[in-house]
């Protein structure tokens, strides 16, 4: 169930990859940083922080593990991307999340800030995909859900975003309006980032799968 390294051109993927990682992680903290409303799995590891007094980063890694555990078990190959993607956002966070200050009753600001995270994952998802060194751990779940049960990528994301984001804002989660709009715009992004780093994954699913890894 693990994909082959390409050893050839390793050190030039690692790099690559990490860079995206480093852009996500850059995101993600600008759509926390600016308390509007954040993707959902930010919403479910920033509930998760609080309670549990860990960093946000760290969640990142714990809950990327815990869903990487349910891909197993339905056996869904992965990659070594998909465990650099595990260990190397949650970090990434907490290095943007210790570096830029939280904005409120600046909404001009927040919604700047909401949008660059936006464009900055829509990129990010680009860089990584390109790569094809396997999904991150929520992409391999859902692609686990099609392939066990038959239904949609659609259906099969949609499925978890609306659960996860749910028990976020249940457990006191940052849900907002920029978790609506950020739902509304990711895919843009990626189709976007795709098409200006000219990347063609070698499986189509990815293209609709790619939103919060």
């Amino acid at each position: 169930m693990f994909k082959p390294i390409r050893w050839k051109t390793f050190p030039k993927d690692f790099i690559r990859i990490q860079i995206g990682f480093f852009l996500f992680g850059l995101a993600i903290t600008l759509m926390i940083r600016g308390n509007i409303g954040t993707s959902a799995w930010a919403v479910l590891d920033v509930a998760l922080s609080k309670i549990t007094g860990l960093s946000v980063g760290t969640l990142t890694v714990l809950v990327g593990f815990a869903v990487l555990s349910g891909a197993l078990i339905l056996r869904e190959p992965i990659g070594w991307g998909t465990l650099a993607n595990i260990l190397s956002i949650g970090p990434w966070e907490d290095f943007w999340l210790a570096r830029i200050p939280s904005v409120t009753d600046n909404l001009s600001l927040q919604i700047a800030m909401l949008l660059t995270a936006i464009a900055l994952m829509g990129l990010a998802s680009a860089i990584y995909i390109g790569v094809e060194a396997g999904a991150g751990p929520r992409d391999s779940m859902m692609l686990a859900i099609k392939r066990t049960t038959g239904v949609s990528i659609r259906a099969a994301r949609g499925a978890i975003e609306v659960t996860v984001v749910t028990v976020g804002w249940l457990l006191g989660g940052p849900a907002g309006i920029g978790t609506l709009v950020f739902a509304l715009l990711i895919g843009p992004s990626v189709q976007l980032g795709f098409k200006l780093l000219k990347v063609e994954p070698h499986k189509p699913v990815e293209i609709a799968a790619v939103v919060e890894d």
